[in-house]
């Protein structure tokens, strides 16, 4: 496991589409099909991180209270494969069942989206605004394996709760951490 920051992407940067399938469905989805009236937040997340595995509860609850209030949540995992058996797609689905996961969990085979979306870790959690601009990037919150700091999801929640009252989140942003992406060797 080896510790990496989120990358940070630029603020205003219009969220890139894509079309990928849906673990648990087998169905393509894209972007436009999935996007939030009020905003979208888009997580690279992975089933053997445990950075992920430390959040995927505070993952699921935040999303069942902000969906009902517009904005949605998808999920992607961009890692390699055939290095990390783990994070195959029959396993992403039995993952996405067992922390009864209520967004889609896509599988980024290419690892395309990764990079267009300059993911780098997992956790990697973005939130878009209703047209698609970047309005956050970073983490949940300053919870880690093994820090004893509670699950709040404040950063996130923050940001979320600024986009639905249409005020400016004047928090810092501070980068998400966790395991690289396992890209695949070229």
């Amino acid at each position: 496991m080896a510790r990496t920051y989120s990358n940070m992407l630029s603020l205003g940067t219009i969220a890139p589409n894509f079309s990928l399938t849906d673990t648990v469905s087998g169905k393509e989805k894209s972007l436009a099909t999935l996007k939030g009236d009020k905003g979208t937040v888009i997580m690279f997340i992975c089933n053997h991180c445990p950075y992920v595995i430390h959040v995927n509860e505070g993952l699921v609850k935040i999303a069942n209270d902000y969906q009902i209030k517009g904005i949605s949540f998808i999920a992607i995992s961009s890692n390699d494969v055939a290095n990390y058996p783990d994070d195959s797609p029959e396993l992403m689905k039995e993952n996405a069942l067992k922390n009864n996961y209520p967004f889609p969990y896509l599988y980024d085979e290419t690892q395309d989206v990764a990079k267009a979306y300059d993911a780098a870790c997992t956790p990697d959690i973005y939130l878009f605004a209703a047209d698609l601009k970047l309005i956050y990037r970073g983490q949940l919150d300053d919870s880690r394996p093994q820090n004893g700091i509670p699950i709040t999801a404040y950063d996130l929640k923050y940001a979320m709760d600024c986009l639905l009252e249409n005020k400016e989140n004047h928090c810092p942003q501070k980068p998400s951490m966790g395991c690289n992406i396992k890209w695949k060797e070229l």
